[in-house]
């Protein structure tokens, strides 16, 4: 049982999915796909990342189009091989935010090896801070590869969440996260003190995670059917990755683990209706985080 449905007067048995572009900022084919899929209402949401090249580009389009509900993918690792960012604000060796090349580390683990809490607190709120006296009206808080939601860090993202009063990509089922992203070994008493408190001060919670599955496009079709249909109730984030083709392929180039068709999959998954149709047939519901972030306003101090 979803307290959150509640929060929101939903029924107990209610599914609903908020469809979540991540990286925007990342690249011209993200923004593209991005600016595509929410003005056509395929898609509810994004979140840009503000120390990348096209952070500037989707400024612009969110200061021409309020209607766009964006929030700041806090941003503390870099993974491709010949496409690089670094911290807007803290450039000191000392901070553990650089690897030897002076860019964010190209992952969670090496992040937790090296860095000072304290030196990512600053970063992270003047990621933020940039966002918001660009003109970018926040809805909320998630993070790219789950680095602001590493154990070293977690409690510096809940006050930064607290402070701007924005929700925070933080499910409450830990494992959805966990399962899908590489953040090492974790301890899940922090995190489910973290959710507790929250509900007891009657503020949203997400209640699952899902994300881009990385499947063959062969495979594509089905996949994303059953991404966007959970089959549990309550109020589930998934996490996409839609993307242009002009730029990613480049982009991820030499990259092991990286496919750029799945990204490109999803521009034309959602672009098409194939996703909205699956949604309409299973009778779940859709929500933006904008929503969310009224609710959270409300209910905090």
């Amino acid at each position: 049982m979803s307290p959150t449905l509640r929060l929101l007067g939903l029924p107990d048995d209610a599914r609903v999915v908020i469809l979540h572009a991540d990286d925007v900022g990342m690249c011209r084919g993200a923004n593209r796909a991005f600016l595509e899929l929410a003005r056509a209402g395929r898609i509810d949401c994004g979140s840009v990342m503000v120390p990348c090249p096209w952070f500037p580009e989707i400024v612009r389009e969110a200061a021409a189009d309020p209607s766009l509900d964006l929030g700041v993918h806090l941003t503390l690792t870099s993974e491709w091989y010949g496409y690089r960012w670094g911290p807007v604000a803290v450039r000191s060796a000392a901070s553990g935010l650089l690897d030897a090349d002076g860019y964010f580390h190209r992952d969670c683990l090496a992040l937790r090896r090296a860095v000072d809490p304290a030196a990512a607190e600053e970063e992270m709120r003047a990621q933020l801070d940039r966002a918001l006296a660009a003109g970018i009206d926040a809805t909320h808080l998630d993070t790219h590869m789950g680095a602001a939601l590493v154990p070293e860090l977690l409690p510096a993202t809940l006050r930064i969440a607290r402070d701007y009063r924005l929700p925070l990509l933080l499910p409450r089922d830990l494992s959805s996260y966990l399962s899908v992203l590489r953040m090492g070994e974790v301890e899940p008493g922090p995190y489910a003190e973290a959710v507790a408190e929250l509900d007891a001060a009657g503020l949203p919670v997400l209640d699952r995670f899902a994300m881009t599955p990385g499947v063959p496009s062969e495979q594509a079709e089905a996949a994303y059917a059953g991404l966007v249909t959970p089959a549990q109730p309550g109020l589930t984030y998934v996490a996409l990755h839609p993307n242009g083709p002009e730029d990613i392929a480049d982009i991820q180039r030499d990259h092991p683990r990286a496919k750029p068709h799945w990204r490109t999959d999803e521009l034309r998954l959602f672009g098409n209706g194939h996703c909205d149709a699956a949604i309409a047939r299973a009778g779940v519901r859709r929500l933006g985080m904008r929503a969310l972030r009224d609710l959270h306003r409300r209910a905090a101090p």
